[in-house]
């Protein structure tokens, strides 16, 4: 019983790997403790957004993730 999460951009520089598997199910506290303080305050900011099974959430602390679920969490894209 794992979810997967996935640090993308400058998350991941800051996590120091690209991916943790954690134990399910993970809600919005489990994930800010799971990912540590550093990812964890970049996580409080509005820019960044979460991505759960595929789909961006509109409200990231309604996180939900059950078993076999990929967290992606997404910095905010910048470029030209």
């Amino acid at each position: 019983m794992a979810i997967t999460i996935i640090f993308l951009g400058p998350l991941r520089d800051i996590a120091g790997e690209p991916e943790r598997e954690v134990n399910a199910p993970l809600d919005w506290p489990g994930l800010l403790a799971a990912v540590g303080p550093h990812v964890a305050e970049q996580l409080r900011q509005d820019r960044v957004n979460i991505a759960c099974g595929g789909k961006v959430l509109h409200d990231k602390t309604a996180l939900s993730a059950e078993d076999g679920d990929e967290v992606a969490l997404l910095p905010p894209v910048s470029g030209g």
